[in-house]
């Protein structure tokens, strides 16, 4: 399996690169946006692997260009945490997935394994998993065609399991992701909101159990596995 990664800061591109090629995929990495593009212009890779901020081309301008060139390699970004308007605008130009740093380079292998699977030539801004259909886009959640009201919080909660479905994530994986790096790392807030998500699902007309459940998984954290 053949991957490019265009990351410019050398210690997680090294992370990355030792992490996936132990995983025995073939990776080409470059620091540099112009450089970056060529690459993904020139030559065949399975996942490209995308960070925004970049010298010279940022990753931005790099997959709207590949994208106007016909080129449909499935694109995941790497964002920082706090930049929404990016990844929104990122999904919207057909990126395929997004990840927000810092990750473990398991959830990245999990995220390109995801998409090699599900990648069918469209754009993933819509998440599937059992009978839950999340838009990231529009940031809305349907069960069985009936809405579901998510907070903001909820809905990014949600998003992060089902990008990674029948992965295990630690509670601090997921207060790092969803809540930032302020909380207690003892609080039980993720618990609480993975509480409101199931009971708004399962409070639907005619859904007499999760369709796509949040497993806990005792003494570690939650994981989002299709029934």
């Amino acid at each position: 399996m053949k991957l490019l990664l265009v990351e410019d800061e050398q210690k997680i591109a090294d992370f990355i690169c030792e992490g996936l090629r132990a995983k025995n995929f073939s990776v080409s990495h470059y620091a540099d946006g112009n450089k970056g593009y060529e690459a993904a212009s020139c030559e065949v890779f399975d996942v490209i692997i995308l960070d925004i901020m970049l010298p010279g081309r940022d990753g931005l301008d790099i997959l709207r260009s590949l994208r106007h060139d016909g080129v449909d390699t499935p694109v995941i970004l790497l964002t920082a945490r706090n930049e929404l308007g990016d990844r929104v605008q990122g999904l919207e130009m057909g990126a395929d997935d997004y990840l927000a740093k810092p990750f473990y380079v398991e959830e990245l292998n999990a995220r390109i394994q995801a998409l090699l699977r599900r990648h069918s030539g469209r754009v993933q801004h819509l998440l599937e998993v059992g009978e839950l259909q999340l838009d990231c886009i529009n940031r809305s959640l349907h069960c069985q065609g009936q809405a579901v009201e998510l907070t903001s919080r909820e809905f990014s909660l949600l998003e992060y399991l089902m990008r990674s479905p029948n992965q295990v994530l630690t509670r601090g994986q997921l207060l790092e992701h969803v809540w930032g790096y302020d909380f207690d790392p003892c609080t039980n807030v993720v618990d609480v909101c993975i509480k409101r998500i199931r009971r708004k699902i399962t409070s639907l007309e005619g859904v007499g159990k999760m369709v796509g459940a949040i497993e806990s998984v005792r003494g570690t954290g939650y994981r989002f596995k299709a029934c």
